[in-house]
Order: C-alpha cells, then structure tokens, then sequence
C-alpha cells in the first residue's frame, strides 16, 4: 500500500516565519503518517511556481526539519521572507513526475490532504486522482464560511462551496472518504456528501509547547490572552469594548491585561481601529501579530486564562493548548468548543457582556470560578496527535480492503 500526503499548504508558508492551525495540522500530518507508514509515505505538492507531482523525499523531510526549528526559534525574525531568499529551497522541492501512478493495477494507493489548499480547482483535484489512481481521504476544518458568510471574506462562501463540491465529487469518483475535526463540523459536512461517503470524527492533537518559565505580567498586574487570527467571527470587539470599559471605570492598577496573539485578518476594520486608536486602551491591551511557540508558550501559562469568545468554530485549538498547561478557559458555549474543552472551561454566550466582564474580574482575583476551573481541571482528557493519525490509520485500511 501507498499513503500519498499532500504538504502544498506547508511549501506555500515558505516565506512565513510563524505557522497557522493549517499549518501545524498539515505538519502533523506529515510526522504521524511518516511514523506510521515509514517508506510507504510518499510526498507530493501542486508547487508554488507551477506543476503537480512527487516532492523529492530528502528535500521534504529536510524542509520539514527546518520549519518546525523555525516555529520553535526563539528569535525575532521577519513576517515574510523575500523570494530571492526562499528560492533555493523552493527549487529543492521541485515536485517530479516519477512514482506518480505506482499504485496503477492493485488499488492500493490512499491520497491524503489535511488543507484545503487548491481545493477550489476541484477539476485539478480529480486529474490528480486519476493519475494517481488513489482513493481520496481528506481533512475537512470546517464550514464556517458557507454557514455564516458574513464572517468571512466577501468572496469566502462561493470559495468554500467550491471546496466542499471538489470534496464530495473527488470522495464520490474515488470510492474516498471525510475526516472532520468535530462531530459539529461532520453535521455540518454531512449534506454536501453522497449518502454512505465514510466520515470518521478525529479530534485534533494539542499541540506541545515548549517548556517555559511563565511570563509575568507587567507590572504585577494579572493578564488574559486572546489567540486566533484577528477577524470578526472571533469577537475581539466583546474583548477591546469590555477592557476599555474596565479602564474607564476601575483604578489603573485594578484593570487586567489583556495580550491579543494573532495575525491580522479580513474585515477586521473596526477591531483594528481600537487597537491603534483607542487611547482607553494604551497600556491595558498589548497585539503581537507573530508568537513564536517559546514565546506563546510562556504567555499561555503565565496568563490569568485564555479568552475565546468567538461567534462560530469548527474546534478550538486554543482551548486545548490552555488547558494541556494548565491554564484556565473563558470560551463560547459553541457545541466544537464543548468537544474539545469538555465540562472544564466557563462557558458564556458570546453576547453576553456583563458575564464576560464577571468571569474575567473573578478568574483575575482568583475568585470562585478560577477556583473551580482549577478543580475541574485535572480530569480533561487531553486529544493527543497519536490517538488522531490512529483514526486516520484506520480510515485508510478501511478504504484500503473496500
């Protein structure tokens, strides 16, 4: 059998010096299915400067090597590194033609894509296949931009209807198959597919973070981290308007720190003006647009509690990389939030102010909620990468004996 893995996703972040969830997830991928499958894994990519095939197996393991030390660098380094210096590097991952097809004639081949890179050319998906003659087994993140279009980019639900056809009809053609991060994003999946399509529910492995010391808030003052791409689904206005209010209305020294990790994203106009222009907010709210892991490692477990008051998710990466430390969670009562958190963070309607502002002030006092988070804690069951590869596993021997 040949498990084939498309990394197109991790080879288009070239230039990135800090990963998305996208990211880690793909390069998750790429370590389990490589532990699991050894020789048998093979590498392609649709490349950047053009073509399909299989990217040389030394130069992808190497450049494997060399984004998780990047991910992990303690040291400041550009948001984008220019062309000219990623170039040879991406001629080294220059995908070729040879091995494509080997699994011509026994059936055998499973092609595996974790990203929803080029996922909009569903008719390139299906020549892939074709020429692979493999079945199709795909990760599916969520549907947030078809079911609620308003959060994402204006263009962002036709893009994403384009994706989930290129899945169904890709899983159709190829007698393939659907993992989902949630059982809420499988319901959510389950109209696009043709009725007995596979789907196999595999919550996403925390993430490790290095071991650190935790960071100390400025000036004694207890802080709370918000980490998530800065976009309006995620709600960082409750956020910016609760600490403003908090500023306006308790002593300085009583107000808590709020530290917002996280790229700027789309449509995010109104967040960004708080950001830059409140003068309610200087010295109470702190945005880092790129965190490396030694850094977000420290902050996570040094803070108050994690913040995740968004509107809609497919999971909630954030909620187990604070809980696997540790660190307490003020989140959306959303039903993928509950999947991964379980019955331990404080859940809150995402339009409820006066409770968020009630929590917050209780876990920076260390108040009765902190307390009983804390207590519930230690009976979290931590979803963990190897017990996801394992469904995956068993996905594709299912497809492999159908």
């Amino acid at each position: 059998m040949t498990v084939i893995l498309d990394i197109s996703r991790l080879i288009s972040r070239i230039r990135h010096a800090t990963p998305s969830g996208v990211d880690r997830v793909e390069m998750a991928y790429a370590r389990g299915l490589l532990a699991r499958y050894g020789d048998a894994l093979a590498f392609v990519a649709v490349h950047p400067l053009g073509g399909y095939g299989r990217v040389p197996r030394a130069a992808a393991l190497a450049y494997l090597d060399e984004l998780e030390r990047r991910w992990a660098s303690h040291e400041d380094a550009p948001a984008r590194r220019s062309l000219l210096s990623v170039l040879p590097q991406l001629l080294a991952l220059w995908p070729t033609r040879k091995g494509i097809g080997e699994g011509i004639g026994n059936g055998s081949a499973i092609y595996v894509q974790a990203s929803p890179h080029h996922l909009t050319k569903g008719a390139l998906v299906r020549r892939i296949l074709a020429r692979e003659n493999a079945r199709f087994l795909c990760l599916v993140h969520d549907l947030i931009p078809i079911e609620f279009p308003e959060y994402a980019r204006p263009s962002g639900a036709a893009l994403h209807r384009l994706r989930m056809e290129a899945v169904a009809s890709a899983c159709e053609a190829s007698g393939g198959g659907a993992i989902v991060n949630s059982a809420a994003t499988g319901r959510a999946l389950a109209p696009w597919l043709t009725p007995g399509t596979p789907v196999h529910v595999a919550l996403l492995g925390t993430e490790e973070l290095p071991p650190a010391e935790p960071e100390p808030g400025a000036d004694g003052r207890p802080y709370f981290v918000c980490l998530g791409t800065i976009e309006p689904r995620k709600n960082h206005l409750l956020l910016l308007h609760l600490w403003r209010h908090l500023a306006e209305t308790l002593p300085a020294h009583e107000v808590p720190r709020l530290v917002v990790i996280g790229r700027r994203g789309w449509e995010n106009e109104q967040i960004v003006d708080m950001l830059e222009r409140c003068p309610a907010l200087v010295g109470h709210v702190e945005e880092l647009n790129g965190c490396p892991d030694a850094r977000l490692s420290a902050l996570l477990r040094g803070a108050r509690a994690l913040l995740m008051p968004s509107f809609a998710e497919g999971y909630g990466m954030p909620v187990a990389e604070a809980l696997s430390v540790g660190t307490p969670v003020l989140s959306s009562d959303l039903p993928a939030l509950r999947e991964v958190g379980e019955d331990v963070p404080d859940y809150l309607d995402p339009l409820d102010g006066p409770g968020w502002r009630a929590a917050i002030l209780d876990h920076a006092t260390r108040g009765p909620l902190h307390r009983a988070q804390l207590a519930r804690l230690p009976g979290w069951h931590n979803p963990s990468w190897a017990e996801h590869i394992a469904i995956v596993a068993g996905a594709i021997e299912d497809m492999r004996k159908a």
